[in-house]
């Protein structure tokens, strides 16, 4: 059997107007998030990064233009979800990044992993996340925002 890495990325996709991207989990309507994604094998995080938000929202986004915010945080692994890591593993470490679109737009989820998508002011995103690392990066948005020139 083949286990999952407890090192993740979270992907805040947002606009520059601070509109921001949730998916609903299909394992669990009602519960918003953020793309979120394990990494695999020697994969860099970046790299994780670019591949799950293709395959969660069929966005193909180039690797500079993801925002590695060299955030991390620690939390414990779900009970429910723990036998997709190694026997013993209770705890994860995920990384922060963002990626700005220009506009909203509409997203092809991962069949099976989310039922439905939508765009909700930055405030109003973070308020509607389950997870409190996804609702913490989002208020902490408007902090990593790059300027255009």
């Amino acid at each position: 059997m083949s286990y999952k890495k407890p090192v993740s990325v979270l992907v805040v996709i947002h606009t520059p107007a601070l509109d921001v991207l949730l998916l609903e989990r299909a394992r669990h309507p009602g519960f918003w998030q953020s793309v979120t994604g394990s990494q695999e094998g020697d994969e860099p995080l970046p790299e994780t990064a670019r591949r799950e938000v293709c395959e969660e929202t069929g966005i193909e986004a180039g690797l500079g233009e993801f925002i590695d915010w060299r955030m991390t945080n620690r939390y414990e692994i779900f009970a429910e979800w723990r036998d997709r890591y190694a026997p013993g593993v209770t705890e994860n470490t995920e990384h922060v990044f963002s990626l700005c679109l220009p506009q909203p737009r509409a997203v092809t989820v991962a069949a099976g992993e989310h039922l439905a998508w939508r765009w909700l002011p930055w405030q109003e995103a973070a308020a509607a996340c389950f997870s409190w690392t996804n609702r913490d990066a989002i208020l902490a948005l408007p902090q990593h925002i790059v300027p255009t020139v």
